[in-house]
């Protein structure tokens, strides 16, 4: 259902439900049978004849409609997410941010629009987030004011609250989508050609190193799960995520995931601790959902010592930002590589590069495919395959017809397309 076609309360509503609110915890509190933990109808039926007592009492004149939504809001409040019931039970929301109690926006097609929806205050927010938390086992208070986690059913949560959000608690929710889409959406939705298509296809299959890129929700795990549906069902795969978000339908398949640290700092499991351990479970191929950190080293070893058809994603500006991100974040771990030494290992592991953007009308795309051929004179030597053309249309452009760099080679069979 979508949260836009809702007008919201009027002052006087919203105020009546605050007052409601309270009115019905205590008359809660006097019940002997636990209605919270029953049927749902049933807290409904409770809590719009409480709805009626009072407003009749208190001579608070409202409409029907006005009633029957007081009702369910209150009841949303009482055993679920609050103001966020509505947007997660919403398909057309894949983003929910909440910046305070009264400012809530959501993502609707890649486009941010505000909500009518809000809190009563921060602690009616706090408690939201608390009560999502919980089933997580994940602690969040002034001592340790984030926290980043997954959701049941698969969504990301943020969370971070005062003294270090200085207007209040503030809550992302990127919500995991199970219509997981495929290579022939990617195309309806103009996010990719035919042409980029069948390179994907080829680049896969022939075992290529892919590194995708881009910033904040343009799509990067959306490409890596399409990208992975083209591995044959014949090799094994490990998958390494901080919140599980890919989407493999291959039955050899292990999925792994990181750890925080416990409330006393213990049992934090890093990214490079499993990309370690993926090594010793001979695996085909290693599928990281992000380098963030120190793993990058173990990464690209793994994908210069034999396990090709690696892929993982980084933030990054642009194709070229891509690589040199790799050498910023082995020299922010501390690890003292030489520079020529450190370009030349990422110059063997990495093949490709796919660089993602997310246009002004929301549409995220391809907006540039690199092949990484060679090092000379220390520097890195490209070839951009495809790039997406700026201006109305915003077509494809394949510029180099036949790759001829020394690791993706023109592929005699299919002219234009490479052969590693």
């Amino acid at each position: 259902m979508n949260s836009q076609m809702h007008t919201g309360l009027g002052p006087g509503v919203a105020e009546l439900k605050a007052q409601l609110h309270r009115f019905i915890i205590d008359e809660l509190e006097d019940e002997a049978d636990n209605l919270l933990d029953g049927p749902r109808q049933a807290l409904v039926r409770f809590v719009a004849a409480k709805v009626a007592d009072y407003t009749r009492r208190s001579q608070f004149a409202v409409s029907r409609y006005e009633a029957d939504r007081l009702t369910e809001e209150l009841v949303d409040e009482l055993v679920g997410f609050g103001p966020l019931e509505i947007l997660l039970r919403d398909r057309t929301v894949t983003e929910i941010l909440v910046n305070g109690p009264q400012r809530i926006f959501v993502e609707r097609n890649g486009v941010l629009h505000h909500s009518d929806l809000r809190f009563m205050d921060d602690h009616h927010l706090l408690r939201v987030i608390q009560r999502i938390l919980a089933p997580l086992g994940r602690r969040l208070d002034e001592s340790s004011p984030m926290v980043d986690a997954r959701m049941p059913d698969g969504s990301r949560v943020n969370a971070i609250i005062p003294p270090v959000a200085l207007d209040g608690p503030c809550l992302s929710v990127r919500k995991f989508s199970r219509d997981m889409l495929k290579s022939t959406d990617m195309l309806a939705s103009r996010s990719l050609d035919q042409a980029i298509l069948d390179f994907f296809q080829l680049m896969v299959k022939k075992r290529c190193n892919v590194l995708v890129s881009g910033g904040t929700g343009t799509g990067k795990t959306t490409l890596l799960n399409m990208l992975s549906q083209m591995i044959s069902p014949r090799e094994r795969i490990v998958t390494i995520e901080d919140t599980a978000e890919l989407q493999l339908k291959h039955d050899h398949v292990v999925r792994l995931e990181t750890r925080p640290p416990n409330a006393d700092g213990h049992g934090e499991v890093t990214a490079r601790e499993l990309v370690r351990n993926a090594l010793r479970m001979r695996p085909d191929r290693i599928v990281l959902g992000e380098i963030r950190g120190i793993e990058v080293l173990d990464v690209l070893t793994a994908m210069n010592t034999g396990h090709d058809g690696s892929m993982t994603t980084v933030h990054a500006n642009n194709a070229q930002d891509a690589l040199l991100r790799l050498e910023t974040l082995v020299g922010l771990s501390g690890i003292q590589v030489h520079d020529r030494t450190l370009r030349q290992t990422i110059c063997s592991a990495i093949d490709v590069v796919v660089q993602l953007t997310r246009t002004s009308d929301g549409r995220r795309c391809v907006a540039e495919v690199l092949e990484v051929v060679s090092l000379r004179d220390s520097q890195y030597v490209t070839n951009t395959l495809f790039r997406l053309e700026q201006g109305i249309h915003g077509g494809f452009v394949r510029e180099a017809l036949n790759p001829a760099g020394e690791k993706l080679r023109p592929d005699t069979s299919q002219p234009g397309m490479p052969r590693r």
